[in-house]
């Protein structure tokens, strides 16, 4: 009897034991063990060796091209050299950074990264605010200034908010009152950002997703910024933005009072302002911005449903959505 071919699958897991084998050859590391962390944007697996761990990452073809990984090598190339404090991409044996796979859906690669050390911290204390508005204009005053070789995707209205909003359109089908609030923000929220002076506005590769989930403190306060996978061109102040995120989350959330939250909010921005300019405007601009943001995410789980797992998007995780993106606009949005 002869054997069938391979039936065609649109998402695998890669072996973390084969992985092992792989990573200490490609890498001439003494790996002790790999482990599958988890399943994200990409497929991360931590590598430990002694004493050194390391992140792995295999990235979607559907989310990422190659051109595009070697945009995000390349940008965090340029940060480590000039002294930012970023988990890096290191090289193999043949002085490669990205892994090739046949995998049963295709071609996918992968990165092996350094660890950040250290833990996420939700709840920031002032020194750490602090160092974290330092570290981010640090990261800015490089970013700024750079072009790279390889395409990254762009922040705009069009990309975060426009095109979004149409992908969205099938996820909205019980819920046409929801989707009629999303199409007549939109244009308010373009409207309103036209209003500013967006040319004096601090422009280069932004991360897109400076939330604490992305950056560790160690043990001895030492921070490190990674998962730099939306990295794009954009407003800096998105950045600025993105973290701010995290504080309306935590008064959405009653976990700090919106005082609190304001005074925290604003110890970043001084330090960050000790290393980097940025303008009154440009802070105005944040929660316009923000809108933009929301719906970006939105529009990128819908569309990746299938491949990233997503198990949680469904008509009542859509519906909360739009309740949490009235709520920020109706506390930070004036029209």
């Amino acid at each position: 009897m002869s054997s069938s071919p391979l039936f065609p699958a649109q998402y695998s897991t890669l072996s973390a034991a084969a992985l092992k084998q792989y990573i200490a050859t490609a890498y001439s590391l003494d790996v002790l063990t790999c482990r599958f962390l988890l399943r994200g944007v990409s497929d991360t697996y931590i590598i430990e060796t002694n004493p050194v761990k390391y992140i792995f990452k295999v990235y979607r073809d559907q989310h990422r091209s190659l051109e595009e990984i070697k945009g995000e090598v390349e940008l965090l190339n340029i940060l480590k050299a000039a002294g930012a404090s970023v988990s890096y991409p290191l090289t193999d044996i043949f002085n490669n950074p990205i892994q090739k796979f046949d995998a049963a859906e295709g071609t996918r690669y992968g990165i092996l990264f350094s660890y950040a050390e250290g833990k996420p911290v939700l709840d920031l204390n002032d020194e750490q605010l602090k160092t974290v508005g330092r570290q981010m204009a640090a990261v800015h005053n490089i970013t700024s200034i750079v072009e790279l070789k390889y395409p990254r995707g762009a922040y705009t209205v069009d990309t975060t908010l426009t095109k979004p909003i149409e992908i969205l359109e099938p996820a909205f089908e019980e819920l046409p009152d929801e989707y009629t609030y999303l199409k007549d923000i939109a244009p308010k929220v373009i409207e309103k950002l036209a209003s500013f002076n967006l040319a004096a506005f601090s422009y280069g590769y932004c991360q897109y997703d400076f939330l604490p989930k992305n950056f560790h403190f160690s043990d001895s306060e030492k921070l490190t910024f990674f998962d730099f996978d939306f990295a794009g061109k954009g407003y800096l102040a998105n950045d600025l933005m993105s973290f701010f995120v995290h504080f309306f989350m935590h008064v959405f959330t009653g976990k700090l009072t919106d005082d609190e939250a304001d005074r925290m909010y604003k110890v970043f921005i001084t330090a960050y302002r000790e290393v980097r300019l940025v303008s009154e405007e440009e802070i105005e601009a944040i929660p316009y911005l923000g809108v933009g943001f929301w719906i970006f995410y939105l529009g990128f789980q819908h569309e990746h449903f299938d491949d990233w797992s997503n198990q949680f998007f469904g008509p009542r995780f859509v519906k909360d959505r739009v309740a949490l993106i009235k709520t920020w606009v109706n506390k930070y949005c004036e029209f």
